[in-house]
Protein backbone atom coordinates (compact mmCIF):
# COMPACT_ATOMS: atom_id res chain seq x y z
CA UNK A 1 0.00 0.00 0.00
CA UNK A 2 1.31 3.43 -0.94
CA UNK A 3 2.17 5.63 2.01
CA UNK A 4 -0.10 8.67 2.42
CA UNK A 5 1.43 12.05 3.24
CA UNK A 6 0.89 13.47 6.71
CA UNK A 7 0.92 16.98 5.27
CA UNK A 8 1.15 18.52 1.80
CA UNK A 9 1.33 21.95 0.19
CA UNK A 10 1.26 23.01 -3.46
CA UNK A 11 2.89 26.24 -4.63
CA UNK A 12 2.77 27.85 -8.07
CA UNK A 13 4.98 30.71 -9.15
CA UNK A 14 6.57 32.26 -12.24
CA UNK A 15 10.09 31.37 -13.32
CA UNK A 16 11.52 34.64 -12.01
CA UNK A 17 14.92 34.45 -10.33
CA UNK A 18 13.48 36.19 -7.23
CA UNK A 19 11.19 33.18 -6.72
CA UNK A 20 14.13 30.80 -6.27
CA UNK A 21 14.72 32.23 -2.79
CA UNK A 22 11.00 32.06 -2.03
CA UNK A 23 10.85 28.38 -3.02
CA UNK A 24 13.95 27.54 -0.99
CA UNK A 25 12.59 29.28 2.11
CA UNK A 26 9.10 27.78 1.72
CA UNK A 27 10.58 24.27 1.50
CA UNK A 28 12.72 24.85 4.60
CA UNK A 29 9.77 26.22 6.60
CA UNK A 30 7.52 23.34 5.56
CA UNK A 31 10.17 20.69 6.40
CA UNK A 32 10.73 22.36 9.79
CA UNK A 33 7.55 20.64 11.00
CA UNK A 34 9.64 17.46 11.33
CA UNK A 35 12.31 19.20 13.45
CA UNK A 36 15.21 18.47 11.09
CA UNK A 37 18.82 19.27 11.89
CA UNK A 38 20.31 22.49 10.54
CA UNK A 39 22.36 20.41 8.10
CA UNK A 40 19.21 18.67 6.80
CA UNK A 41 17.45 22.04 6.32
CA UNK A 42 20.45 23.41 4.43
CA UNK A 43 20.61 20.28 2.24
CA UNK A 44 16.91 20.63 1.35
CA UNK A 45 17.30 24.34 0.60
CA UNK A 46 20.28 23.67 -1.67
CA UNK A 47 18.50 20.90 -3.60
CA UNK A 48 15.38 23.05 -4.07
CA UNK A 49 17.53 25.96 -5.19
CA UNK A 50 19.12 23.81 -7.90
CA UNK A 51 15.81 22.36 -9.11
CA UNK A 52 14.08 25.75 -9.30
CA UNK A 53 17.12 27.40 -10.89
CA UNK A 54 16.97 24.74 -13.63
CA UNK A 55 13.38 25.82 -14.34
CA UNK A 56 14.33 29.49 -14.43
CA UNK A 57 17.44 29.12 -16.60
CA UNK A 58 16.77 26.09 -18.80
CA UNK A 59 13.01 25.43 -18.97
CA UNK A 60 12.10 28.95 -20.02
CA UNK A 61 15.26 30.42 -21.55
CA UNK A 62 13.55 33.31 -23.39
CA UNK A 63 10.44 33.93 -21.32
CA UNK A 64 8.69 33.47 -17.99
CA UNK A 65 6.68 30.35 -17.38
CA UNK A 66 4.86 28.50 -14.61
CA UNK A 67 6.71 26.45 -12.00
CA UNK A 68 4.90 24.18 -9.58
CA UNK A 69 6.41 22.88 -6.34
CA UNK A 70 4.67 20.25 -4.24
CA UNK A 71 5.99 19.55 -0.75
CA UNK A 72 4.94 16.45 1.17
CA UNK A 73 5.82 15.10 4.61
CA UNK A 74 5.40 11.44 5.51
CA UNK A 75 5.06 9.67 8.87
CA UNK A 76 8.46 7.99 8.43
CA UNK A 77 10.09 11.49 8.41
CA UNK A 78 10.52 11.55 4.63
CA UNK A 79 10.30 14.89 2.85
CA UNK A 80 9.26 14.75 -0.82
CA UNK A 81 9.72 17.76 -3.07
CA UNK A 82 8.39 17.78 -6.63
CA UNK A 83 9.43 20.66 -8.90
CA UNK A 84 7.62 20.75 -12.23
CA UNK A 85 7.71 23.05 -15.24
CA UNK A 86 6.00 23.13 -18.63
CA UNK A 87 9.07 24.38 -20.45
CA UNK A 88 11.28 23.13 -23.26
CA UNK A 89 12.05 19.79 -21.61
CA UNK A 90 15.26 17.79 -21.68
CA UNK A 91 16.24 15.82 -24.79
CA UNK A 92 18.54 13.36 -23.00
CA UNK A 93 17.94 13.13 -19.24
CA UNK A 94 20.83 10.69 -18.64
CA UNK A 95 23.27 13.03 -20.33
CA UNK A 96 21.86 16.04 -18.50
CA UNK A 97 22.51 14.26 -15.19
CA UNK A 98 26.22 13.82 -15.91
CA UNK A 99 28.48 16.20 -13.98
CA UNK A 100 29.60 19.31 -15.89
CA UNK A 101 27.06 18.88 -18.71
CA UNK A 102 25.16 22.09 -19.40
CA UNK A 103 23.09 23.53 -22.20
CA UNK A 104 23.53 27.01 -20.73
CA UNK A 105 26.29 29.54 -21.11
CA UNK A 106 29.84 29.08 -19.86
CA UNK A 107 28.68 30.72 -16.62
CA UNK A 108 26.74 27.54 -15.77
CA UNK A 109 28.63 24.74 -14.04
CA UNK A 110 26.49 21.79 -15.15
CA UNK A 111 26.36 20.48 -11.58
CA UNK A 112 22.67 21.02 -10.75
CA UNK A 113 21.51 17.40 -10.83
CA UNK A 114 24.75 16.22 -9.21
CA UNK A 115 24.21 18.65 -6.34
CA UNK A 116 20.58 17.55 -5.93
CA UNK A 117 21.69 13.91 -5.84
CA UNK A 118 24.38 14.60 -3.24
CA UNK A 119 21.95 16.28 -0.82
CA UNK A 120 18.87 14.08 -1.27
CA UNK A 121 18.38 10.33 -0.83
CA UNK A 122 16.57 9.95 -4.15
CA UNK A 123 16.23 12.12 -7.26
CA UNK A 124 14.03 11.13 -10.21
CA UNK A 125 13.78 13.16 -13.41
CA UNK A 126 11.04 12.82 -16.01
CA UNK A 127 11.06 15.02 -19.07
CA UNK A 128 9.55 15.30 -22.53
CA UNK A 129 10.95 17.75 -25.07
CA UNK A 130 8.45 20.54 -25.60
CA UNK A 131 6.31 19.39 -22.66
CA UNK A 132 8.41 20.11 -19.57
CA UNK A 133 10.31 18.44 -16.78
CA UNK A 134 9.43 17.01 -13.37
CA UNK A 135 12.07 16.48 -10.67
CA UNK A 136 11.09 14.36 -7.66
CA UNK A 137 13.44 14.54 -4.67
CA UNK A 138 13.12 12.57 -1.44
CA UNK A 139 15.04 12.80 1.82
CA UNK A 140 14.45 10.80 4.99
CA UNK A 141 15.28 12.94 7.99
CA UNK A 142 17.13 11.61 11.00
CA UNK A 143 15.31 10.96 14.25
CA UNK A 144 16.18 13.62 16.77
CA UNK A 145 16.37 12.23 20.24
CA UNK A 146 16.59 14.74 23.04
CA UNK A 147 18.66 13.82 26.05
CA UNK A 148 16.79 13.53 29.34
CA UNK A 149 17.22 16.54 31.60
Amino acid sequence: MKQQPGNEVLLRFLSRSANEGFARTAAACFAAQLDPTLEEINDIKTAVSEAVTNCIVHAYPQCLGPVQMRLRLFEDRTVEIVVKDAGVGIEDVERARTPLFTTGSEERSGMGFTIMESFMDQVKVRSRPGKGTTVVMRRKLSSRVTAPV
